[in-house]
């Protein structure tokens, strides 16, 4: 037995106080085995309690409970499926456990139609219809074009087509292309056309008569020809336009000249006292629009920018408007550019992107919400069909194009948030910034302009029924919900590729892009291995690219989904069982006796304590020269008699467990 009081050949008592968890041991006179969190034990491996290494477990047990089947993988591999993109562009990642409808969202599109649940498809390609000379002002990024949807019957037969003002011209151009100088000014005789409107019968339209620089409104029919001049309206000598907003609400022509607002019988033949006129001489007036109980306006100063709202007086015969209230105020710097309302929300293009407001039913009351995208240039023309939005805006670097937002699909969790993708486009190589949209006439085609920088601008029409030679969809960074490290070892896309083709391309961190596989008719739609990029990845997007029929250019492919198959790539555990043996005295195999009365307790205290901390401690095996960083798994003490002579005391059969960890 060891004696109470330690003589010279027995160890100092340990310090219970505070265990060290990243102690390390070293052997001196003793010739120990193995040290756990500084510690010291001897080997005592037996066929019953083994010495003992494993791999520790790496993946959890898992059941299919996913919206998409086979999304979680009941053996082996890791899966992620989506089986449509109706949800919108916008992410970064694609993790389904962020929300419902990051389920059918992606990062990117273009050119393609991803708004029919379970199919993404071709978009229709555009035609550039004409040339025009219009220039966008840089001091404050307002165009001065304008596009109304028109429809008007000639000599017996009914066209579809716009209306647009460029400059000096108000062109109306027909569903076929066939362009008409509808209205063709000439400089020196008028200024350019400001601002047009149209009630469906006649268009109006704001200038100056350049000769004595007055205020002039003029109207046309619509079914007129060029031939047929305009009739004038009215004037106001003691006008001059500088800048000018018009249009057709509630039976009356509302109109924002400089910096009044005025009501506007079509049949007016006197310019009437403005409801309002702005007291700030600097506003510019940049759009109207109207909900059931108001109309409003929206323009700005410098970099501050509002909408006004004015309510109707019904006290008299016929509603008139009310004075201005301000009913919003824009971010400063942020600019209006165009409002417009449509299923009870009130659609606002700003220099910085598109924001949605709910406009209440009762006062006309707008709140709106953030921005749902920021664009590349301002968003100054918006049109609307169904349940869609479409806006002006830059696609690319240079194309020209217009955004879709889908007012019927909602961002999970964000008011007044709505899904949005990148729709029609042309491709240009000079950045001009697209500046008006309306549809053609009652057709579901549209058409969209762009205005002069240092190149004529243009009109584009979409075609009827021509596909845009290719186009993408992107998925959002497939991660599975971890940063650890992932290997993607298969792919499958799905759909139908009878005409046209889907090539299949992976897309790293670094945004480096590698092929992988192209469907088409003769290779069908197989798994395909992953192969790039090597090594394991915190994450990869896939990008899935449609090309159009090479016989009819009418028909493309149907990409109607994708499943992904991956495994983790964490560095595996091990899980290592030390059987040790743990008396108050001990001998080495040298005869070097250790130890005192008392000690085996401490140590089996001292190693619960560790446990219990959870911390990571310092593993020495000297038997091996291995060392490493692990946690303790798991613990047991059976209390034994000394097997031997070599040791004595309390004690027993210490198993130790540990996981590593580095």
């Amino acid at each position: 037995m060891a004696s109470f009081t330690p003589d010279i050949s027995e160890d100092i008592p340990l310090n219970i106080g505070n265990p060290t968890l990243s102690g390390l041991w070293t052997n001196n006179a003793e010739d120990y085995d193995v040290a756990i969190g500084g510690l010291p034990f001897f080997m005592a491996p037996t066929d019953a309690d083994p010495y003992q290494r494993e791999t520790a477990p790496y993946r959890k047990d898992q059941f299919d409970n996913a919206k998409e089947p086979g999304e979680q993988s009941l053996v082996g591999w890791w899966m992620r499926s989506q089986s449509s993109f109706h949800g919108g562009a916008g992410i970064k990642f694609f993790d389904p456990s962020a929300g419902e409808s990051i389920s059918y969202r992606f990062l990117d599109s273009q050119g393609v139609n991803v708004w029919t649940k379970g199919e993404v498809t071709l978009l229709k390609s555009c035609t550039s219809i004409h040339e025009m000379t219009t220039t966008v002002s840089t001091t404050h990024n307002k165009s001065e074009q304008h596009i109304r949807s028109v429809r008007w019957t000639t000599g017996g037969t009914t066209y579809n087509g716009v209306l647009i003002h460029d400059g000096y011209d108000v062109d109306r151009i027909d569903s076929n292309g066939n362009i008409e100088h509808w209205v063709d000014y000439n400089t020196g005789v008028r200024d350019p056309v400001y601002a047009i409107c149209d009630d469906g019968k006649f268009g109006y339209w704001v200038t100056n008569d350049s000769a004595s620089t007055k205020l002039e409104i003029n109207k046309k029919l619509i079914s007129d020809g060029a031939a047929v001049a305009p009739t004038p309206m009215l004037s106001t000598p003691s006008i001059t336009v500088t800048s000018a907003e018009m249009e057709f609400v509630k039976d009356r022509i509302v109109a924002c000249i400089n910096n009044a607002v005025y009501e506007i019988s079509p049949t007016a033949t006197t310019l009437p006292s403005p409801v309002y006129t702005n007291p700030n001489t600097n506003y510019v007036y940049t759009s109207i629009t109207a909900s059931g109980p108001a109309i409003y306006t929206a323009g700005h100063s410098g970099i501050y920018s509002t909408i006004q709202k004015y309510t109707l007086n019904t006290s008299g015969a016929m509603p008139t408007l009310t004075q201005a209230s301000v009913a919003a105020e824009l971010p400063p710097g942020e600019i209006v550019h165009k409002i417009f309302y449509y299923l009870g929300y009130m659609a606002i293009g700003t220099s910085r992107g598109v924001r949605i407001a709910v406009v209440n039913d009762q006062d006309g009351s707008i709140n709106y919400g953030p921005l749902i995208v920021e664009t590349r240039q301002p968003v100054y023309d918006l049109a609307a069909r169904d349940r869609f939005i479409w806006a002006t805006t830059g696609i690319g670097s240079t194309d020209a194009g217009l955004i879709r937002i889908d007012l019927g699909t909602t961002i999970e969790g964000e008011s007044l948030r709505f899904a949005y993708a990148n729709d029609l486009q042309f491709t240009q190589t000079e950045a001009r910034p697209t500046t008006a949209v309306g549809f053609i006439g009652i057709t579901d085609r549209l058409a969209f302009s762009t205005g002069r920088l240092t190149t004529d601008g243009a009109i584009y029409f979409e075609e009827a029924s021509t596909l845009v030679p290719t186009g993408y969809v992107q998925t959002g960074g497939i991660r599975y919900g971890t940063l650890e490290p992932k290997n993607y070892k298969f792919v499958r896309g799905r759909g139908d590729v009878t005409n046209g083709a889907i090539d299949l391309r992976t897309v790293d961190s670094s945004n480096n892009t590698y092929t992988i596989i192209t469907y088409n008719s003769s290779t069908g739609t197989p798994e395909a291995a992953t192969s790039s990029p090597e090594g394991p990845q915190e994450y990869i997007s896939y990008k899935f690219t449609l090309s159009r029929s090479a016989s009819n250019t009418s028909l493309g492919p149907v990409f109607k989904g994708y499943q992904v198959k991956a495994l983790p790539a964490t560095k595996r555990q091990r899980l290592i069982q030390f059987p040790v043996w743990c008396f108050d005295v001990e001998t080495d195999r040298y005869n070097v006796r250790t130890g005192y009365e008392g000690r085996a307790w401490e140590r089996i205290q001292l190693l619960e304590e560790i446990e219990a901390i959870g911390d990571i401690i310092n593993v020495q095996d000297f038997t091996t020269g291995e060392r490493v960083q692990a946690l303790i798994e798991r613990m047991n003490f059976t209390r034994k008699t000394p097997p031997d002579k070599r040791f004595d005391g309390f004690g027993g059969m210490l198993t130790i467990t540990v996981r590593t960890v580095l």
